[in-house]
């Protein structure tokens, strides 16, 4: 190879000078410089420098800065004609850390003899100064980075797809485990039901049972449509694992005879991570006397229906309170009461449910209906959970969403229990007979997979 040493190349004639051949690639010299070019804009991006603390721009370079842990700023240097610099978001946080870019002394800003911010995640900008009019002008702006994309990878219960959505049920006990989350941190919220086993009906003219607390949240990215009952606290998950409760139905009783009633059963608590659906009231019981809160619904996620005393001529006595203990909103409602009219006639209150009190018996007419529950598209199917349980009589409903119907009296008549997987309250039983039982729970938990 040849080797040619001059001072100074120059045109023979002409006002062009062309170097190279077509196909040819002109390069410089390792370590040597270049000027007299200008500048088109490009600046040399120092990888090997990310930027987390305040620092000062040089002309000619651009800067991958990280705000994952806090505001940063970035001086600018003096201007001068065609200085150009460039700044990145590294960690696409620049949305709840800004950059802040300052001005070297009285320098502007396109126009502008102030500082300026980069607030918007994965935002980018290339600065050139121009003059002392119009100082440093952005030339090239972008506002979003592309980037590898990631989602939450979990497994756990039963899992089902539903579009871009994967939904994991749990109808018994088990463990939800993250492995991965998304590089969206919104999308790590994830969608939940969780809801708590009913409670068992009454027995000898007894009460329906309580619906199992009803709790949902919506996380922010999904797209199913909640209950009137969505807004539970976010769950931000993280990679580890959360243990999950189902909790059973509250179990059945028999009764001796009528007015000898025995003490029913609550349902069971559910739970996922700091959320907890409280197990439905038991329903009321008949009695032979007063005071006797045997006789009474039972307080729970819903409350159960309440019954009366003998003999004739008795005491009616309330439905158990709903929403206890109190969470907001509230994940059920009061049960409804029972009542005595004349020495033969009686009927109990209906359970209530995740959305309506259970109804107050109706002598002459029948034990009341179980209330409502609340009804959910987080499968991907509307579906309804945790609907009281109906009271004894000529008999009252199970509310939809799972509650059993009470029995007619004095029997013998099949169990009517609250079904499984829904948190329904069980049907309350004429006597001598057993009580329905409660429905068990269910978790749900859903989140943006692909």
């Amino acid at each position: 190879m040849s080797k040619i040493e001059v001072d100074a190349i120059d045109k023979q004639s002409g006002s062009t000078l062309t170097l190279g051949g077509s196909g040819t690639t002109v390069q410089l010299g390792t370590g040597a410089s270049q000027s007299g070019f200008g500048r088109e804009g490009s600046v040399n991006w120092q990888t090997g420098s990310i930027k987390t603390t305040t620092f000062t721009a040089v002309n000619g370079e651009g800067y991958f800065v990280d705000t994952s842990s806090g505001a940063v700023t970035a001086n600018l240097p003096a201007g001068t004609a065609g200085a150009i610099v460039a700044f990145a978001d590294y960690t696409r946080t620049f949305g709840t850390n800004a950059l802040t870019i300052v001005p070297n002394g009285s320098n502007k800003i396109g126009g502008n003899a102030a500082n300026a911010s980069l607030n918007t995640d994965g935002e980018s900008a290339t600065f050139v100064y121009v003059d002392s009019t119009e100082g440093w002008i952005n030339v090239q702006q972008t506002e979003t980075s592309v980037f590898g994309r990631t989602f939450v990878t979990a497994t756990g219960g039963t899992a089902t797809t539903s579009g871009d959505f994967k939904i994991h049920t749990f109808t018994g006990p088990g463990t939800f485990c993250v492995s991965g989350l998304s590089s969206v941190p919104a999308e790590n919220t994830v969608s939940y039901l969780v809801v708590g086993g009913g409670g068992a009906g009454g027995t000898d003219y007894g009460g329906g049972g309580g619906a199992g607390g009803f709790r949902e949240n919506k996380g922010p990215s999904d797209t199913y449509t909640a209950s009137p009952l969505d807004g539970s606290a976010d769950i931000t998950v993280t990679a580890t694992a959360f243990p999950i409760t189902v909790g059973a139905g509250g179990s059945p009783v028999t009764g001796s005879g009528p007015g000898s009633g025995t003490v029913s059963n609550p349902g069971n608590v559910s739970i996922f991570s700091t959320i907890s659906s409280a197990g439905g009231g038991r329903g009321g019981s008949t009695v032979p006397s007063h005071p006797n809160t045997i006789a009474e619904g039972g307080p729970g996620g819903s409350g159960g229906g309440g019954s009366w005393c003998s003999p004739g001529g008795g005491t009616s006595f309330p439905g158990g309170s709903g929403n206890t203990p109190p969470v907001s909103p509230a994940q059920g409602k009061d049960g409804g009461r029972g009542k005595h009219v004349g020495p033969s006639f009686n009927s109990q209150g209906g359970g209530g449910g995740a959305t309506v009190v259970g109804q107050d018996a109706n002598p002459g007419v029948g034990g009341g209906t179980g209330g409502t529950g609340a009804t959910t598209s987080i499968t991907g199917t509307p579906t309804a959970y945790a609907g009281g349980g109906g009271g004894t009589s000529s008999p009252g409903a199970g509310g939809t969403g799972g509650g059993g119907a009470g029995n007619p009296f004095p029997g013998p008549a099949p169990q009517r229990n609250g079904a499984d997987n829904t948190g329904g309250g069980g049907g309350g039983q004429g006597y001598s007979q057993a009580s329905g039982a409660g429905g068990s729970g269910i978790v749900v938990i859903r989140y943006k997979f692909q």
